[in-house]
């Protein structure tokens, strides 16, 4: 199986911060995920910016749909491949 990297994109840094930490629990993600902001086009404004989980998924076993109800659960989704 190949490995996989999977984006959910969250609305902030606190709800970022959440998810990261339940990934853990309800996935059994063993590595710390990557916190990374993305500012959006052409704003500078902080506040306009979303956050970036980003999942190391060795051996591709997460299921997609799953994480993206999962970000979904915070006002996020799963970036497409």
């Amino acid at each position: 199986m190949n490995d996989v990297r999977h984006v959910l994109v969250l609305p902030d840094r606190d709800t970022a911060d959440e998810v990261a930490g339940e990934l853990a629990d309800r996935f059994g993600v063993g590595e710390e995920p990557q916190l990374v902001r993305d500012a959006l086009a052409g704003e500078d404004d902080a506040e306009d910016a979303q956050w970036l989980v980003v999942v190391e998924d060795p051996g591709g076993r997460l299921d997609s749909a799953a994480l993206d109800a999962f970000a979904a659960e915070y006002d996020g989704w799963l970036e497409a491949p």
